[in-house]
């Protein structure tokens, strides 16, 4: 299983939203290319990068800093969300150095945009989906749709996506242990990885996804715990390695 450091970018900055309100919002950095490096220098294989801005925007707002994050850390995988409706930033993003752009809002509203671009960038794809009580979030988390969290994923997985990132967005931001019942739950529903994320709070909760991994669990996000240092990325890694080591 992948550990995977969450990097949100917001006009410039490292920051972390508490259950995606734009609004309450915390400042861990100034440089996130810096905090890159921070992660990489202790041992994470791939980052999970957002675009705040381009979330709500619709549109790519930090998209040089990502470039730059790529440039910078070659060797490493990234995985970048936020503002990603149409195949040219795709492209863009992939041309850069990116492995994997995330579709979250798009998936949601025009899901054949998803079959679009599998066949379009096979292998680069996946879906977030962030739900509450089971049900998707859209534009940033700012709207709660109808779609059921499940149903969708099972329609991503025909149409050809790599993988899935589960969020449950009651718990993300809020350090209140990850939702792992609903994350095997989805797993169970489909056989394409799960990433889990929302809720990673310390040592406990990796050592619970690690006992659940064969299950279909891929890595799980990690923001405000390594943060405020709650979790000490080293140490979970130490713990991931051991436990369930990623091939």
């Amino acid at each position: 299983m992948l550990l995977i450091p969450a990097i949100d970018i917001k006009d410039g900055k490292c920051v972390r939203l508490r259950q995606g309100r734009m609004e309450d919002v915390t400042i861990y950095g100034e440089d996130p290319v810096e905090i890159a490096g921070r992660w990489v220098d202790a041992g994470a294989r791939r980052l999970h990068i957002i675009d705040l801005n381009g979330a709500v925007s619709g549109r790519p707002g930090n998209a040089d800093i990502i470039h730059n994050i790529a440039d910078s850390y070659r060797g490493i995988t990234l995985q970048v969300g936020g503002g990603i409706r149409d195949e040219d930033t795709i492209q863009t993003y992939l041309d850069a150095g990116v492995e994997y752009v995330i579709i979250g809002t798009r998936a949601v509203t025009t899901p054949h945009f998803v079959s679009d671009v599998c066949l379009e960038f096979p292998g680069h794809i996946i879906v977030g989906l962030d739900a509450k009580d089971g049900k998707l979030a859209t534009e940033g988390w700012s709207k709660l749709s109808h779609h059921d969290a499940v149903d969708m994923a099972q329609r991503f997985e025909e149409e050809g996506v790599t993988s899935i990132i589960f969020t449950d967005i009651s718990r993300d931001g809020m350090m209140t242990k990850i939702n792992i019942e609903s994350t095997v739950g989805l797993c169970k529903h489909i056989t394409i990885p799960v990433i889990a994320s929302g809720g990673i709070c310390d040592l406990e909760d990796i050592e619970a996804l690690c006992k659940v991994a064969h299950e279909g669990i891929e890595g799980a996000i990690t923001g405000r715990a390594i943060y405020e240092g709650t979790l000490d990325f080293r140490e979970a890694q130490r713990l991931v390695s051991k436990l369930c080591p990623a091939p």
